[in-house]
């Protein structure tokens, strides 16, 4: 991957030229590359062509981009269903690397990459990190976790073939990350949000400062606009959103620019479409609906309209950054995080939105919901800061009141709020726990 290489920090890199392909040019390549997914997918992987069959479809029936819109969905499900190797499109002997989730919900799902598929992803990684100002001669803390996870390595080897300097520290072990970034010098770390946020809580109990540090790229959950805010305020770090997902091929699907508006997808390689959840038809550009995404490259494990299950739009307007490819609207909620309250429905996003709107709490929150006789109830524990704490009893009463009615504003729904102390919600080195639905065990 020598060609990935850029002798000189900062600027355009080389990598990144395919950000730039004029539309018509990106549109046959799109085109020649979707026509060799979908053929082979149908004479490897039988399930795909069995589904095809039904349809009554055969690759010459693609002849367009638009055609796709006839191809069936793929699901998490089906995924499941193959464990572990039924969906491979590729022999055992080309597989140089397999990668599964934790299997919390019934059994994993597991993802394979040839040779071809890893340099790929690390390509789309070097576009990545271009894209947020990265360079050579920076030194990346990668603080998600290696192992089965695709988070680490992935961030790891893209960082690496951009020519920076990589950490790899993983999660966890907070006293240890914030050594390692004031005394190594770290310029830029690689995390979740709510991770970063704890780093930062605990930086400030130590007395560290982290002056060099000037770029974070966080992912792998949701996150609004306020937290962003709330991030750069408090570390002023420019902090950067970064899509993926293991089905796909992991982190470095899609990647925000110095605008920080909508995330760019790399879609030489990833074709997006948005369509309706309900009706499962193909919504134009600009539409609000679920992101569904095919693999235009991928050898191992070819993914066809995959169902995401998140929440946005593609953004047709150019960016001024100058990048043709599309972007998709930075995404705070998925359709299977929806909660239902009260015939309502609720995302965990609005109301992070709605307590962040308020002075004096902190961004870590958590939502818990009961049944009582028959009715929903929604209780929302947040944690204030210690002046507050610190202060009279009628300020706390006064913030609680402000906050039930900003929660209320924003959900059209009454929450009851309790404030805890500073460190009294439980912190995660990875993705953060935000809602504890009780509502099936007749608490």
């Amino acid at each position: 991957m020598d060609h990935l290489w850029n002798d000189s920090p900062g600027g355009f890199h080389t990598a990144s030229a395919p950000d730039y392909l004029p539309a018509e040019q990106l549109r046959q390549l799109q085109l020649k590359r979707l026509q060799a997914s979908i053929g082979r997918a149908y004479d490897h992987v039988p399930q795909f062509r069995d589904r095809m069959g039904q349809r009554g479809l055969t690759p010459a029936d693609l002849r367009s981009i638009e055609d796709l819109g006839r191809w069936p969905f793929t699901v998490k499900a089906d995924l499941r269903d193959n464990y572990p190797f039924g969906l491979f499109a590729s022999p055992m002997e080309d597989i140089v690397r397999l990668h599964a989730s934790s299997g919390t919900t019934g059994k994993p799902i597991v993802v394979a990459y040839t040779r071809q598929d890893v340099q790929v992803w690390a390509s789309v990684m070097v576009r990545a990190f271009a894209a947020c100002g990265v360079h050579r001669g920076d030194i990346v803390q990668n603080a998600y976790g290696y192992g089965l996870f695709t988070g680490g390595l992935g961030a790891h080897y893209g960082a690496e073939a951009l020519g920076a300097t990589v950490v790899p520290v993983s999660g966890g072990n907070t006293e240890r990350q914030l050594m390692v970034m004031k005394d190594f010098g770290v310029t830029v770390i690689c995390c979740t949000p709510s991770y970063f946020l704890h780093l930062l809580e605990r930086a400030v109990e130590l007395g560290i400062a982290m002056p060099l540090l000037r770029v974070g790229i966080f992912g792998a959950e949701p996150w609004s606009d306020a937290m962003r805010q709330r991030i750069q305020r408090d570390s002023g770090i420019r902090a950067y959103d970064i899509y993926g997902l293991s089905e796909i091929i992991g982190p470095g699907v899609g990647i925000e620019c110095p605008r920080q508006d909508g995330l760019h997808i790399f879609e030489d390689h990833f074709y997006p479409e948005v369509i309706d959840p309900e009706t499962c038809q193909v919504l134009p550009d600009g539409a609000e609906g679920e992101l569904v995404l095919t693999t235009l490259s991928k050898q191992a494990m070819p993914m066809i309209r995959y169902r995401t299950r998140d929440i946005t739009r593609l953004m047709a307007e150019p960016c001024p950054c100058g990048r043709t490819i599309r972007r998709i609207q930075r995404i705070s909620r998925r359709s299977d995080d929806m909660l239902i309250i009260r015939g309502v429905n609720v995302y965990p996003s609005q109301i992070e939105s709605a307590l962040l709107a308020v002075e004096g709490t902190l961004p870590h929150y958590q939502i818990i919901l009961t049944r009582r006789q028959g009715l929903d109830e929604m209780e929302v524990r947040v944690e204030v800061t210690a002046e507050f704490f610190s202060d009279r009893i009628q300020a706390l009463e006064t913030l609680q009141t402000r906050l039930g009615k900003s929660i209320e504003s924003t959900i059209g729904i009454r929450a009851a709020v309790r404030l805890v102390q500073p460190h009294s919600i439980q912190r995660s080195e990875g993705k953060a726990r935000r809602v504890l639905d009780e509502r099936d065990k007749g608490i």
